[in-house]
Formats: C-alpha cells, structure tokens, sequence
C-alpha cells in the first residue's frame, strides 16, 4: 500500500476553501467587513509569496470559531458547503482518488486549512483521512486557538509522521499532489511529487527538476 497525500486548496479545489470561509463570514455579517476583508485578502498574498506568518494568520482565522455557537457554525458550515465549495470540487480530483483507492494506494488529504472548514470537504472527496491543522476545544467550544503545531510548510511533514507513527502505514513510494511553493518541504520527501496547476515559483522548481505537472481544473 502506498501513499497518495492530497493538497486540498488549489488541487483537489478550484479555489481556496480558507479563504472563501472568510469571504462567506462577512457576506453572512458574523465579521466586521472592511477590517476582516482587509486582513483575508492580505492574509492570502502573504501566502502565495511564501510570507505568511502561520500563527499570526490563525489567530484571525480561528477567532469566529471561538465567537460563535458550534451548532450555529455547524449549520452556517452546510451552507458554505452548497453555495462556495460543491462547485470547485474537481472532477479529476474525485477521479484520481477513486484511481489511487482502486490500486490499493491509501489518499489522504494533507492541507494546512483548519479541520473545521476541511473535514467536510475531505468527507464530500470520500477520503476518511484528514491531516489538518487542528483548533482547540475546550468544554465542547472553540478557543481561537491552535492544537498542536500548524500543519503548515515544515509543519505538514512534522503532522504526518506523527499520523504515519499512530497508523504505523508506510511512507515508502508515496505520491503527494500540490499546487503550492509552501509544499515544497514535503513534496520533496514523497518518491512522486507532482504539481497540480501549481503556481509560478512551483512550477519553474518541477519544471527544473523534472516533475509531472498536471491540471485537475479542466472539468471541475
């Protein structure tokens, strides 16, 4: 059995999952929206320049989750479901998942969005296995704060041993597909690294080095 790890956001996605969850809380008003506006599109340059301080940005991002009802966030959470996401699931993302499964490789998705916003997202892609970054409950309520280390960059790797190590499933032979430079601590670990639509600074690396690049955007 091999592994075959899935970046959620801008792979398996057509979109950013965290990014549009922040974009479905102001238009919902649970946020102040010139100020959480601000700071979401911010948040997401940073990102795509390799410049986001991970802990900085999820204090911004956990704290609805910490300011509202969790049966209240449950429900506003099927909503975003049926309006931002069912629509960029990917086609080709569902098909290579189902591929990888029948070869009796073993898909989980691997994504530095919280679980909150992605465990339903992996559910709808049909993969039991999640490897997010985790935020803290206490009481039955969100804190706003992180479990644990971010599974972010060199986080995703630190993440997915500790996963590897509770599963005692083997890393050898791995596949992980990505669109981000910030994967690139892990992508360069796996024995099949492939870049999935990826972004400049990703594809001019797998261009050099001679990786697959691929699209899964062409019939989501």
């Amino acid at each position: 059995m091999s592994l075959a790890l899935f970046d959620l956001d801008n792979t398996l996605l057509a979109g950013d999952s965290d990014y549009l969850w922040g974009c479905f809380l102001v238009d919902k008003g649970l946020v102040e929206k010139q100020l959480y506006e601000e700071a979401n599109e911010r948040f997401y340059r940073e990102y795509a320049r390799g410049k986001l301080d991970i802990h900085e940005f999820l204090n911004f991002a956990l704290q609805p989750l910490a300011n509202n009802d969790p049966e209240l966030l449950k429900s506003l959470h099927q909503e975003f479901m049926e309006k931002h996401i069912s629509p960029i699931m990917t086609q080709t993302g569902k098909d290579l998942i189902v591929k990888h499964r029948s070869q009796g490789d073993h898909p989980v998705i691997i994504t530095a969005t919280n679980s909150f916003v992605t465990a339903p997202i992996a559910r709808a892609f049909g993969v039991s296995d999640l490897i997010a970054t985790e935020p803290e409950i206490i009481d039955g309520r969100y804190t706003g704060k992180v479990e644990g280390a971010p599974c972010f960059q060199q986080g995703k790797i630190e993440r997915l041993h500790a996963w590897l190590d509770a599963t005692q499933i083997e890393f050898d032979n791995s596949w992980f597909y990505s669109d981000s430079h910030n994967d690139l601590p892990l992508l360069e670990q796996v024995a099949h690294p492939v870049a999935v639509d990826p972004d400049d600074q990703l594809r001019a690396i797998a261009t050099d080095r001679g990786w697959p690049i691929t699209s899964f955007r062409s019939s989501h």
